[in-house]
């Protein structure tokens, strides 16, 4: 599994123009789900991301996990973030997982994080999407299973 993680003061993503996940505080992800990766691989990068001490305390110090200030979680499928630009001029997708694998453990990925506690939102499995947001920092890393 790969996320890239964008801390955000807010984010919205529609699909046809209708807004169907949103937040106000705390991550952006984009998810993106490779054919080894299991329910194990979900829960891993879950623990990872909700735990990740990447928020200001009160001496400005990232000291500070998205359950610590109670952030919330917009969680975008990004099939693309297993795309193989080294050869050639068009990217290569092969190492992204199939659609019903990689919805799957996109799936079990939310879950761990809302039996975490963690507010979940998520844009739609396979559609086209418009992503809107606010990186705040800015801070953005990748987080891997593997």
């Amino acid at each position: 599994m790969r996320v890239v993680l964008q801390r955000a003061k807010r984010a919205e993503v529609r699909v046809e123009g209708e807004v169907v996940g949103k937040i106000d505080h705390g991550l952006m992800l984009l998810v993106g789900v490779t054919h080894e990766d299991s329910h194990e691989d979900a829960a891993y990068v879950a623990e990872k991301v909700a735990n990740l001490r990447i928020f200001e305390d009160d001496q400005d110090k990232m000291n500070l996990s998205l359950l610590d200030v109670e952030g919330q979680v917009l969680s975008v499928s990004q099939f693309t973030l297993y795309g193989d630009c080294r050869k050639g001029r068009r990217p290569n997708f092969m190492e992204a997982a199939k659609p019903d694998h990689a919805e799957t453990i996109y799936e079990a990925f939310n879950e761990a994080l809302r039996n975490k506690g963690v507010k979940v939102e998520t844009g739609q499995f396979g559609a086209m999407m418009d992503v809107d947001f606010v990186n705040d920092g800015p801070v953005t890393l990748i987080v891997e299973s593997k």
